[in-house]
């Protein structure tokens, strides 16, 4: 690119230059002007050095708190996942204490019981205008079989219709095709509980002269072969008595709420009702 000849010129014209500029200053220092060079060196030179200055605080200034933001951030985003997976383990902690609440009540009233019982969980449902029923978790396998009740100690929820080795289907009692054989706890007038609604059912055939009010207690009679006798059905809510017909229109609402059903009890030794009716 550039000769020797080039360099070497270059090269002492540079040590001239730099010869030139340490006799000048040497000269100034030693000099009266030297005080007054300074003075100027300084009026031009400082506002330069203190933009200089102000611009690179200013720049380390919003470098630091960029930094300072960015952990900051980091930080914050830290905090919420310890915070949700804190509220996920709290609510989890949450379900397994009412899980436990619901099956302490279960136990206590199972040993309240004169019969054999198995605790299932619900885990499917059949809903529909005509159809209510769930699928447990709990089969033949179990010892569950068709016809047998189900249970919780609020009262009645319904009867086993289908059963493989490890499920079991149940009709609920609020189904339209389910029938409990019952009666008035009060004055023991007796009657068919059918399903009428997802909240309410019928009590069938009360004879238009029976006893019955308005907040009077239902229960099993035992006479279906299904339900022992005693368990909760519901509480008469309504009642209907025209002035022709042989029944009253009596409608109950169930103790058992069936869209919170979580756990059920099924009855595994439910009595026969074998009724000799022959001439003796």
């Amino acid at each position: 690119m550039f000769s020797k000849k080039t360099i070497v010129i270059a090269g002492l014209l540079f040590l001239v230059a730099l010869n030139g500029m340490v006799f000048s200053f040497n000269y100034i220092r030693k000099s009266a002007f030297y005080p007054a060079a300074v003075e100027t060196a300084l009026f031009f030179t400082s506002p330069l050095q203190e933009g200089v200055s102000r611009t690179t605080g200013f720049a380390e200034n919003v470098w630091s708190r960029y930094f300072s933001l960015v952990s900051t951030a980091r930080e914050n985003e830290k905090l919420r996942r310890q915070l949700a997976e804190t509220k996920n383990q709290l609510h989890l902690m949450r379900e397994i204490a009412l899980h436990q609440d619901r099956l302490e009540s279960m136990l206590s009233f199972k040993a309240d019981l004169a019969h054999e019982t198995i605790i299932a969980d619900v885990v499917g449902r059949e809903s529909s205008a005509w159809y209510q029923s769930v699928v447990i978790n709990k089969g033949r396998a179990d010892g569950v079989e068709i016809g047998y009740p189900v249970i919780i100690p609020e009262g009645v929820v319904g009867r086993v219709t289908g059963v493989s080795n490890r499920y079991a289907k149940v009709q609920l009692m609020i189904d339209r095709n389910s029938a409990v054989d019952a009666m008035v706890q009060r004055t023991r007038a007796r009657g068919i509980v059918q399903g009428l609604s997802s909240s309410v059912c019928q009590f069938e055939f009360a004879l238009h002269r029976a006893d019955i009010g308005t907040g009077d207690i239902v229960i099993t009679s035992g006479y279906d072969g299904v339900f022992p006798k005693g368990l909760r059905v519901g509480r008469v809510s309504k009642i209907v008595k025209r002035r022709s017909g042989v029944f009253q229109e009596i409608e109950i609402t169930p103790f058992v709420d069936f869209h919170r059903l979580e756990e059920v009890m099924v009855m595994l030794d439910t009595p026969v009702i074998d009724i000799d009716i022959s001439d003796n």
